[in-house]
């Protein structure tokens, strides 16, 4: 039996918890709820894992402890530790070129300047991995993007947010169970 690894991005700290950066940490945190799966810190891996299965699949879910330009580093050490080949890495992430609460999955291409996906990127040696990419909009006005990714939601996005999320963890689910291009199809749709 193989393993899949997720990884959710995100940045460790309070401060840092309810943002829109951190989607993918609240995706893999939804996954472990599902799992009945507890975080632990890892063995080799400066990350936070949680063990499960889906049918008969292993799901290793990641957060890293490390801010989000440096996610890389322990993606590859838990990825070489259970000995996860690139093509059953997915990758949880904002997005900010998709429309609040649109997922969108894909497979290897650009980083589109998302740090965390550029140091993954660079530390397995290879893009080929599964994006499911959260929406997150662009922020209104002049406002710098990199400041809005590390503000909290709105009140309006925080009512959808739960929804979201789940969604979100049905597309990671989807993936494993009816392969990428269902996923596509059903979650693309929507």
């Amino acid at each position: 039996m193989s393993t899949w690894l997720i990884v959710g991005l995100g940045n460790p700290g309070k401060e840092y918890a309810a943002t829109r950066h951190n989607i993918g940490y609240l995706v893999v945190d939804e996954l472990a709820a599902r799992m009945s799966a507890a975080f632990a810190k890892h063995r080799r891996a400066h990350a936070d894992v949680a063990d499960g299965r889906l049918g008969a699949e292993r799901l290793e879910l990641l957060k890293s402890r490390t801010y989000m330009n440096e996610s890389g580093g322990p993606v590859k050490a838990a990825a070489d530790y259970a000995k996860v080949t690139v093509d059953r890495v997915i990758v949880v992430q904002d997005e900010l070129d998709i429309p609040f609460g649109s997922i969108r999955i894909k497979v290897g291409g650009g980083d589109g300047g998302h740090n965390g996906v550029k140091s993954i990127k660079k530390s397995l040696g290879s893009g080929d991995f599964t994006r499911v990419r959260v929406g997150i909009d662009r922020p209104p006005g002049r406002q710098d993007p990199a400041d809005y990714v590390l503000r909290g939601f709105n009140a309006v996005d925080r009512r959808e947010l739960p929804n979201v999320i789940a969604t979100a963890a049905d597309a990671v689910e989807a993936v494993i169970t009816d392969g990428i291009a269902a996923a596509q199809n059903h979650y693309h749709s929507g």
